[in-house]
């Protein structure tokens, strides 16, 4: 029963439009997002270099994550490639395994090169962000590494979860 409810939320998150539906909610996630790199920047300053030297990036200013047993996250973001805002992107992910609770965090995806933003753009990058994501605090910036021209940081914005889960994120992108 858990496994097929962490599909629905999946399955119904999936379904949504990825940009959101009116003009005003597209320029507040367009604002979330600046509002976000902003104070992940401020928590990391060395930040700013990685993304100066980055081809492109995604940000999603809130992510909601929640689980008990199966688990599910959904969050909406933007994506800039040299700098300039080049359309909407969603992150979706299911779980399941020891886990309880609920989260949410902002994520940037930097992406090192054409090869890895193509992927992310057409669908093909998905992977399991416990293993894969960087938790942003000072100087973390300097040290990061990509794995296959993809680098994540995370920064917690509040809630509290317990797991040990198996699952993965899926990435869906729509030009603006």
């Amino acid at each position: 029963m858990p496994v097929v409810v962490a599909l629905g939320i999946i399955l119904w998150a999936g379904g949504c439009q990825t940009a959101p539906p009116t003009e005003s909610k597209r320029e507040s996630l367009v604002e979330e997002a600046q509002a976000a790199l902003k104070q992940m920047k401020a928590a990391d300053p060395s930040l700013e270099e990685f993304l100066d030297k980055a081809h492109a990036y995604a940000i999603f200013p809130s992510v909601g994550k929640g689980g008990l047993i199966a688990g599910g996250a959904y969050g909406r973001g933007v994506v800039y490639q040299n700098g300039q805002f080049i359309g909407y992107a969603d992150i979706t992910q299911a779980t399941v395994g020891a886990q309880i609770g609920g989260q949410a965090f902002r994520e940037l995806v930097v992406f090192q090169n054409t090869e890895s933003l193509e992927r992310f753009k057409t669908g093909k990058l998905a992977f399991s962000a416990n293993a894969s994501a960087v938790a942003l605090d000072r100087g973390v910036a300097k040290a990061a590494r990509y794995t296959d021209g993809v680098a994540v940081f995370v920064q917690p914005l509040g809630g509290l979860m317990a797991e040990a889960s198996i699952g993965g994120q899926q990435f869906t992108f729509q030009a603006k």
